[in-house]
């Protein structure tokens, strides 16, 4: 048994129609808890015929890693539950990816969470595993100048000059398509819900790094709209510095030597 969760707020019917059809192509056993944090419950009529889900109104919107915490909860009370797949509501696929996905996660128990290759919907890549951050490692994605810096940076920070098919470690992972070991969250914790909304996912990875794999397993792809909404909304960049300064202040800022060392052991995967 797994569980799946997705938190919706105000979803489009085609993103609705996307993730539906791409669910219904999987042949193991599973329940959808749908945490939908919209004014109105106007999102339910979708999914009254569909046993396998599980529709929550939640209009107080704590944000998306107390959202998807209502869900995680559950798997984590149940022992039939060993994995727990967080995704957004405007990702899908083709195939069935989740068993290829768990396949992979039951050969190594170290594995604590793993994500898939995400693609645009051009079929191009979307370089989402990523070394820990540093504020200036911030700084340069949002400005992207000058470019004889960005450039390697980018290569290095993105991890970008890795074969695209290669499977590694990475310590931090994209939250849009994710996969958990229960027992394994059970030790780390849950989404820290002081995040509203951007870094829950990072900070998620770093703690679940320290002591298990994060896994990027690009042997699957999952399509996902990417909006990047922190460019182009006033109020979603707000929320976005409130929660990079969250994520510093909670990790360190200029000095933080765990992240140094972190970061040198990835990139010496790959030497």
């Amino acid at each position: 048994m797994i569980n799946i969760s997705i938190v919706l707020y105000n979803t489009s019917s085609e993103d609705i129609n996307n993730f539906l059809s791409s669910f219904s192509q999987l042949k193991l056993e599973f329940n959808l808890i749908l945490v939908d944090n919209s004014e109105t419950n106007s999102l339910e009529k979708y999914f009254k015929e569909f046993n396998f889900i599980q529709y929550i109104h939640n209009p107080s919107n704590p944000g998306f890693g107390a959202s998807h915490n209502i869900a995680l909860k559950k798997s984590l009370e149940d022992i039939r539950v060993k994995y727990h797949f967080v995704v957004n509501p405007d990702a899908y696929f083709k195939g069935d990816v989740i068993s290829d996905m768990i396949s992979y996660m039951n050969t190594d128990s170290e594995i604590g969470m793993l994500m898939p290759q995400i693609l645009n919907e051009d079929g191009t890549v979307q370089f989402l595993p990523k070394l820990l951050p540093s504020p200036m490692s911030i700084l340069l994605r949002k400005i992207k100048s000058p470019f004889f810096i960005y450039n390697d940076f980018i290569n290095k920070y993105e991890l970008r000059f890795v074969d695209q098919s290669e499977i590694y470690n990475a310590p931090i992972l994209s939250g849009c398509f994710t996969l958990f070991r229960c027992t394994a969250l059970k030790e780390i914790g849950l989404y820290d819900d002081r995040f509203f909304m951007y870094f829950e996912d990072w900070d998620i990875s770093r703690r679940m790094h320290k002591k298990y794999k994060t896994i990027y397993y690009p042997k699957v792809s999952v399509y996902h709209k990417y909006e990047s909404g922190a460019n182009k909304n006033k109020k979603l960049f707000k929320i976005f510095l409130a929660s990079a300064y969250r994520y510093f202040s909670k990790w360190g800022w200029f000095f933080d030597f765990e992240r140094t060392n972190v970061n040198k052991e990835t990139i010496s995967q790959f030497k």
